[in-house]
C-alpha cells in the first residue's frame, strides 16, 4: 500500500453519502468497540491538550475545551479520514496568538473576539480551496520548509510557556530570544516551587512517555498537579493556578469586526489555512495508507473548513487535524469517524459537569505539557538525513529555521514557501543535460559523466534533456548544444549533434525558436542535426514548426543508436547499413573513451 493510492483529488466513486456513513457501513461490533475506546482515550487527552493549547493562543484554559467540541463533530460527518482527529494544535495556536496578539491591543475581550473571527477566517478560506479543488497549493510548502518552520515554531512555543514554568510576569515578545533574554534577566525572582512543579513535570513526562506510551500521559499529569495543589493549597502559596473555568456547553454567538480587522488578519488566516491543512493531510495520508482506503484531498479542505465555520459560531479558535491525537486514535483502535464523536462526548460531559475539578490545576502543569509535546517536533534526525542526502534542501530547511526564529512566525513560513519556489525555478531552467555514449558491445547510450567506459563517437555529440523543452529552459538547452557542437567541431570534419528527445513530452515556441538557433549553427558549422526518439506529440510539433524541413525528413530516428549509426555515415565513415543490415566496423578516427563531460547542470 503506497499513498498513491492514499489519496484522490475527486469524489468517492460511492457518491455523495456521507464519510461518516461510508466508513461505518462495512463495520461490525469489533470496530464499533474500537470506535468507544478511541474515543474515549482521545477525549481524555484532548481536556488537558486542549487547555494547554488555549494557553498557547493566549485564550482562557476553558477555550481549548470549546475548540475541542463543535468543530470535531463537523469532522467526523465531513472529513474522509476515519483516524485523524481534529482539534486545537500547538502550532496553529502559536499562530494564532502572533496573528491576534498585535491587533487585540491588551483588550482581552477584543482579544476573543479576533479569535473567533480568525477561525471563521481560516474556515471560509479552506472552504473556499476546497470547492474550487485548490487543495495542490499546499505543494508549495515542501517537507525542508516545513521541517524548519516546524522545528523553529516548536522552539517558539516551549520559550513562550517560560513565564508559566518560572512564575515571572514577562511581557509579551515577538521572538523566542527576546522571551529568553527577558526570563534570564529577571531569574532572580523566579517563584522555587513553581519552578520545582513545572520542570519536575516535564521530567515526570519524558519518562513516562518513554516508559509507558500507551498511558494518557498528560491527564496524569493533570489529574497528580491538581491533587497536589488542592491538598497543599499551593494556590496560597504563589502558584498560579486556572482558578474558576466556566461550566457549561459553549453558547452560540456571531464575532463581528470591521474590514480593516479583516484586511489585518488575512495574512495570518491564509497562513493557518495552509499550514493546518498540510498537517491535518500529511497525518490523514499515513493512517489511510496503513488502513487500505482513500481520502480525498479536497473534501478534507472543506471538512476543516466546514469545523472552523461552525467552531467559531461556537467559540472556537482556529483547529486542524493533530500528530499526537491521531496517533493515539489509530493505536486505540478507532474503525471509524465515529470514535470523534465519542471523543465530543467526553468533552461534553467534562464542560457540563467535570469543570470545577480543575480550580486547583497549576499552570505550570500545562506549560510543562506543552513542552513535552513540542519536543519531538525539533527534528534533529531530519535535519541530519538532509544534510547527507541532498545540500540544498538542507539549507533549505536551516534558512525557514533562522528565519522563522529571528523574524517571526509568519514572516519565516513566506521566507521559506519564497526559496521553495525559487529552488522550483532553478529546477525549472537549469535541467539535468547529459552527453551520452555508447555502452561497448551494445547499442544503449548512457550519461559519460556516470559510465567512464561509454564511448563518444569522434565528431559526434550526443545530447540528451530530461525535461521538455520551453521558454524556461529553452536558453539553458541551447547553450548547452552549442557547447556539445563544438566538442564535435573539435575532432576536425563536419560535426554531427545527435538530440535524444525522448524525455521531451512537450516542445513550445520558445522551444522551437531555440531548436532553429541550434540548426543554424550547424549549418554553420557544415555540420547535421539529428533527432532520436521523439514522441508522437513532440514529432508533430516539430513537423508543425517547421524543424523537420530545415534538419531534413531524413534526419529523424526511432532510437538514439540508429542516429549515431547515421551520422558517422554522414561523416564519411561507412557506418552500419541502414533499414536493420548488418553493422559494419566504424572507418575513420578510431572511438575515443569518454572524459567527464561539463555538459550537466547537474551530476548525474
Amino acid at each position: 500500500m503506497t499513498f498513491r493510492r492514499a489519496i484522490v483529488a475527486g469524489p468517492s466513486p460511492r457518491g455523495r453519502r456521507l464519510p461518516l456513513l461510508r466508513s461505518r457501513e462495512r463495520d461490525d461490533r469489533e470496530g464499533l468497540g474500537g470506535d468507544l475506546a478511541a474515543g474515549l482515550t482521545v477525549g481524555v487527552m484532548l481536556i488537558p491538550q486542549g487547555m494547554a493549547y488555549a494557553m498557547i493562543a493566549g485564550l482562557p484554559p476553558v477555550f481549548g475545551l470549546y475548540a475541542a467540541l463543535a468543530p470535531l463533530a463537523m469532522y467526523a460527518f465531513l472529513g474522509s479520514s476515519r483516524q485523524l482527529a481534529v482539534g486545537p494544535v500547538a502550532m496553529v495556536s502559536l499562530l494564532v496568538a502572533t496573528g491576534v496578539a498585535p491587533l487585540a491591543g491588551g483588550d482581552a475581550e477584543r482579544y476573543l473576539t479576533l479569535s473567533l473571527v480568525l477561525a471563521a477566517f481560516v474556515g471560509a478560506v479552506q472552504l473556499a480551496m476546497g470547492l474550487l479543488r485548490a487543495g495542490f497549493l499546499v505543494n508549495l510548502l515542501s517537507h525542508p520548509v516545513l521541517a524548519g518552520f516546524t522545528s523553529a515554531a516548536a522552539i517558539i512555543i516551549a520559550t513562550s510557556q517560560l513565564p508559566s514554568l518560572l512564575g515571572l510576569s514577562l511581557p509579551r515578545a515577538g521572538h523566542a530570544h527576546e522571551v529568553v533574554v527577558a526570563a534570564v534577566a529577571g531569574i532572580g525572582d523566579a517563584h522555587p516551587l513553581t519552578v520545582a512543579i513545572g520542570f519536575g513535570a516535564i521530567a515526570a513526562g519524558v519518562v513516562l512517555r518513554r516508559l509507558l506510551p500507551r498511558l494518557p500521559v498528560p491527564m496524569l499529569l493533570v489529574a497528580a498537579g491538581t491533587l497536589l495543589s488542592w491538598a497543599l493549597a499551593l494556590g496560597a502559596e504563589g502558584v498560579q493556578i486556572v482558578g474558576r473555568v466556566p461550566s457549561g456547553l459553549p453558547a452560540p454567538m456571531l464575532p463581528a469586526v470591521g474590514p480593516a480587522d479583516l484586511a489585518a488578519l488575512a495574512p495570518v488566516a491564509l497562513t493557518i489555512a495552509l499550514i493546518g491543512f498540510m498537517e491535518s493531510i500529511a497525518v490523514a495520508k499515513v493512517y489511510a495508507s496503513k488502513n487500505d482506503y482513500d481520502i480525498d484531498a479536497d473534501q478534507e479542505l472543506k471538512a476543516l473548513g466546514a469545523a472552523n465555520l461552525v467552531g467559531s459560531l461556537f467559540q472556537s479558535f482556529p483547529v486542524t487535524g493533530g500528530f499526537s491525537r491521531t496517533a493515539v486514535n489509530g493505536q486505540a483502535g478507532a474503525r471509524s469517524q465515529l470514535s470523534s464523536l465519542v471523543s465530543v462526548g467526553v468533552i461534553a460531559v467534562t464542560l457540563l459537569f467535570l469543570t470545577p475539578l480543575f480550580h486547583h490545576l497549576p499552570k505550570a502543569i500545562l506549560a510543562s505539557i506543552i513542552v513535552v509535546a513540542v519536543a519531538g517536533l525539533v527534528d534533529v534526525h531530519g535535519a541530519r538525513e538532509l544534510w547527507r542526502i541532498d545540500r540544498r534542501d538542507f539549507g533549505l530547511m536551516l534558512a525557514t529555521f533562522v528565519a522563522t526564529l529571528a523574524l517571526g512566525i509568519e514572516e519565516g513560513i513566506l521566507v521559506g514557501v519564497g526559496l521553495s519556489v525559487l529552488v522550483v525555478l532553478d529546477q525549472i531552467t537549469r535541467p539535468h543535460i547529459a552527453e551520452l555514449g555508447r555502452m561497448p558491445g551494445t547499442d544503449q547510450f548512457r550519461n559519460v559523466r556516470r559510465n567512464p567506459t561509454a564511448v563518444v563517437e569522434p565528431g559526434i555529440s550526443v545530447l540528451r534533456m530530461d525535461a521538455s523543452l520551453f521558454y524556461g529552459n529553452a536558453e539553458t538547452f541551447r547553450d548547452a548544444g552549442r557547447a556539445a557542437l563544438e566538442r564535435a567541431r573539435a575532432a576536425g570534419g563536419p560535426p554531427v549533434l545527435v538530440l535524444d528527445a525522448y524525455p521531451m513530452n512537450r516542445v513550445d515556441a520558445t522551444g522551437l525558436h531555440a531548436l532553429r538557433e541550434l540548426i543554424e549553427a550547424t549549418h554553420d558549422a557544415a555540420g547535421h542535426l539529428l533527432v532520436a526518439s521523439a514522441k508522437g506529440p513532440l514529432g508533430d510539433k516539430l513537423r508543425l514548426g517547421g524543424i523537420l524541413d530545415l534538419i531534413g525528413h531524413g534526419h529523424l530516428f526511432a532510437e538514439v543508436h540508429e542516429a549515431v549509426d547515421a551520422a558517422i555515415r554522414l561523416r564519411g565513415g561507412p557506418g552500419p547499413e541502414p533499414a536493420g543490415e548488418p553493422a559494419g566496423e566504424p572507418a575513420g578516427e578510431p572511438a575515443r573513451q569518454a572524459p567527464p563531460s561539463e555538459v550537466s547542470s547537474a551530476a548525474g
